[in-house]
């Protein structure tokens, strides 16, 4: 067995895909790996895939040509989930790849998506429910704060590398603004400069203290919604077990009004 080891990352794993099926050494003998630290198994040959951009958009444009937009933007979906299929057992890699394998070998080509019986595309739907679910998450609950320097700031402590998706969400929403979302579990920020596309820049040395330096205007209305979020709560009515139903605790800390909750 041949395992291509990639990078856990869109364009690594398309990279692999695009590295496996170019070594012409069947696709029953290939298997594809993004876990680093994986065990490793005996009579198994492990090769190592550098992430190559212009390998990675070649594999992008055949997909999207030969199978559309939406069954490439499901393979990217579940590319951005954190981790393996655990109910499956099954890598993400290896499953995206038996995926792609299936669609261009098939006369079903996209099609396969519903093929549920199949242990890769029960993965695929399971990885892509977890990063969508969280996706949509903060997308209700993400807030921005206006600095004084009028830039608007969020900071997420994503378990899912989702930060695509609302920087995508929020540059099409907020086409004007100079915002950036700061994803605190990986250290890296989407930035959009107004009336630009956003851009994705890894922030292990961001200036954090100067997120607490907020406009007037922010200060204000901060009060203003905590003064109302208190008074407006009804004591006798108070549901602990329900409110950590409608907004999950690990959220809390992003949230002014819960963060500094027990």
């Amino acid at each position: 067995m041949y395992v291509f080891q990639c990078e856990d990352s869109i364009d690594g794993i398309l990279t692999g895909i695009y590295d496996a099926w170019a070594s012409r050494y069947g696709h029953k003998n290939i298997q594809l790996s993004s876990d680093q630290n994986g065990t490793l198994t005996l009579f198994s040959e492990y090769i190592p895939v550098k992430t190559d951009f212009e390998k990675s958009r070649k594999v992008a444009r055949t997909l999207t040509e030969r199978l559309g937009a939406h069954f490439y933007e499901t393979i990217c979906s579940s590319a951005l989930a954190n981790g393996n299929c655990r109910a499956l057992a099954m890598d993400k890699a290896n499953a995206i790849y038996q995926t792609v394998v299936m669609a261009l070998t098939l006369p079903a080509g996209a099609k396969v998506l519903d093929y549920l019986g199949e242990p890769c595309i029960a993965c695929i739907f399971e990885l892509r429910r977890q990063t969508l679910n969280e996706a949509h998450h903060l997308l209700e609950f993400l807030r921005f704060a206006e600095l004084k320097t009028g830039i608007l700031f969020s900071q997420i402590h994503a378990k899912n590398y989702v930060l695509p998706i609302l920087a995508e969400h929020f540059t099409d929403r907020l086409p004007l603004e100079n915002f950036i979302i700061y994803d605190a579990t990986r250290r890296i920020a989407a930035a959009h400069p107004s009336g630009k596309g956003y851009f994705i820049t890894d922030a292990a040395s961001f200036p954090m203290e100067l997120t607490e330096d907020l406009s007037s205007d922010e200060t204000r209305l901060k009060n203003l919604w905590l003064a109302f979020f208190e008074t407006i709560a009804i004591e006798a009515r108070k549901n602990p077990k329900l409110q950590i139903q409608n907004i999950p605790k690990r959220f809390w800390a992003d949230t002014v009004e819960l963060k500094n909750k027990d």
